[in-house]
């Protein structure tokens, strides 16, 4: 199979799309989460696979670039800034974030240590993730648009990604509710 780093760059970029409408129903969540506490746990898992996909197509041209395949090479590598800064710090954050939040929701926990690493994981994500975004829209668009070998397989791999995103997130629907009721139990709104 010939390489195809522009096949690759648009998996990325589909990805990151789905990311990005993903995050903002998650974010959302977060203007009233007592209440959307299950919602956001349920996206939040559902989430998991999507990040894996886009972390697996990233270092994948990573290590192609870095192990000198000649396609690669060609297409460069991204900006110094980005690489060496932003994209360590969103690596970082986004592991912090979702393993707490997937540790929170094993233990069913609201409030504590874990919790409190989940809120300033987000912070750090939340700035780190905005930076990486606003610095590849252009990118982005043109890898969407673009015409590549492969586009069928590509989706493909998105449709299953979402499939598992799904059996994660229905899979913990349980976990996400007893984290829900003992988010609202102290408050008196779930006494079950």
């Amino acid at each position: 199979m010939k390489p195809n780093p522009g096949g690759n760059e648009q998996l990325t970029a589909l990805a990151g799309i789905l990311l990005t409408v993903l995050l903002a129903v998650e974010g959302a969540t977060l203007l009233n989460l007592r209440a959307l506490l299950t919602v956001h746990a349920f996206i939040g898992m559902f989430l998991i696979p999507v990040v894996a996909l886009k972390m697996g197509s990233t270092g994948w041209r990573m290590a192609r670039y870095y192990l000198g395949r000649e396609e690669y090479v060609l297409r460069g590598p991204p900006p110094l800034p980005l690489r060496v800064l932003v994209a360590p710090v969103v690596v970082a954050s986004t592991l912090v974030l979702f393993g707490t939040g997937v540790y929170l929701l094993a233990t069913h926990e609201v409030q504590g240590t874990a919790v409190g690493l989940h809120k300033a994981s987000f912070v750090v994500w939340l700035v780190s993730t905005s930076v990486h975004v606003l610095a590849r829209l252009v990118r982005m668009r043109e890898a969407l648009l673009a015409r590549y070998p492969g586009v069928g397989l590509r989706l493909g791999v998105v449709v299953v990604t979402l499939v598992a995103g799904t059996a994660v997130a229905t899979a913990t629907l349980p976990g996400a509710d007893r984290l829900q009721d003992r988010m609202s139990a102290p408050v008196g709104l779930d006494v079950s």
